[in-house]
């Protein structure tokens, strides 16, 4: 697969009393663009889309990556963006001063170039406060994915200084007909306009990631190959799938919309059965990138469960 992807750990100490709700995924990705487009925007305009550096500029770019304009087989009204927010765990938390309050970004194809940005932006996100109260906190360092371990490539002690390091390079799967998938995050696959919850189908999880890692790689690398989607839909039709989900709501305030809006999808486990050889590769990396939508929250998350004795 050709789609360079990273994992970084940030991790900061909490300056101020801090609340996270229940899933705080939003929130943080709202004050980390807020805080990015404080950094980079130099006209100051309120709607990106009506800026002459809309198409170059670092903010849209990273953030909210423009859809093209033109395309050759359909039109695009907005595409996959090129990274996740990983929030703390699932569960209303309450950090004390002094605390470590930890989560993860994934970056996607040339987006791990902007890593220096991303990594002020989240300093300047988190000196301007966090959530009702402004809670403040501290990048203390940020560490990276290896095969082997984490790996610390930026402290705030050592003079701003990254560390070289390489994008990940994922371990395979050994092949196999069965695999099984522990959703850790709301999954939202959306099918005619509704959210998949039991009616869920092996087809169904399977392309969504395809398709996703397939726009992820067009629009986002400089090596996209299109696959034979017709013949790779036919094949996932043939998976079976069993499900053991529960349902998940919560609730984000969204600053475009000035409103609450409740967000709901499935928690639990999928298993996949049948030849998954053709799909292996997409599965395990999808680890990374999430699958469904809302994945820039961090929704979306799931793991290969080991099987006994791996």
């Amino acid at each position: 697969m050709t789609l360079p992807i990273q994992r970084y750990h940030f991790n900061f100490a909490v300056q101020d009393p801090l609340h996270l709700d229940f899933y705080s995924g939003s929130m943080l990705r709202g004050c980390f663009g807020i805080a990015l487009k404080q950094i980079v925007c130099m006209t100051r305009m309120e709607n990106c889309k009506q800026c002459l550096l809309y198409r170059s500029c670092a903010y849209p770019l990273l953030f909210e990556t423009p859809p093209p304009e033109s395309h050759a087989l359909q039109k695009f009204s907005q595409i996959p963006q090129p990274y996740v927010i990983e929030p703390p765990p699932i569960g209303s938390k309450d950090y004390k001063r002094g605390e470590s309050l930890s989560f993860s970004m994934v970056l996607i194809g040339q987006a791990i170039k902007q890593l220096p940005l991303v990594i002020l932006a989240w300093q300047r996100a988190l000196s301007n406060g966090l959530g009702k109260t402004r809670s403040k906190a501290k990048l203390i360092e940020v560490m990276v994915d290896t095969p082997e371990q984490l790996r610390i490539i930026y402290s705030a002690d050592n003079g701003g200084a990254i560390a070289e390091h390489y994008a990940l390079t994922l371990p395979g799967i050994a092949d196999t007909d069965s695999l099984t998938i522990l959703i850790e995050t709301p999954l939202r696959i959306q099918k005619q306009g509704q959210i998949l919850f039991h009616d869920m189908s092996g087809r169904d999880f399977i392309m969504s990631l395809v398709r996703r890692y397939y726009l992820l790689e067009e629009f986002h690398t400089e090596h996209y190959q299109a696959p034979d989607f017709s013949e790779l839909a036919k094949l996932a039709r043939a998976v079976a799938c069993e499900t053991h989900f529960e349902w998940c709501d919560w609730t984000r305030y969204s600053n475009r919309q000035q409103q609450e809006m409740v967000l709901g999808g499935v928690l639990g486990e999928l298993k996949l059965t049948g030849y998954l050889q053709p799909f292996l590769p997409v599965i395990q990396i999808g680890q990374w990138f999430h699958a469904g939508n809302k994945t820039t929250f961090g929704m979306g998350r799931y793991a290969i469960q080991a099987k006994n004795g791996d």
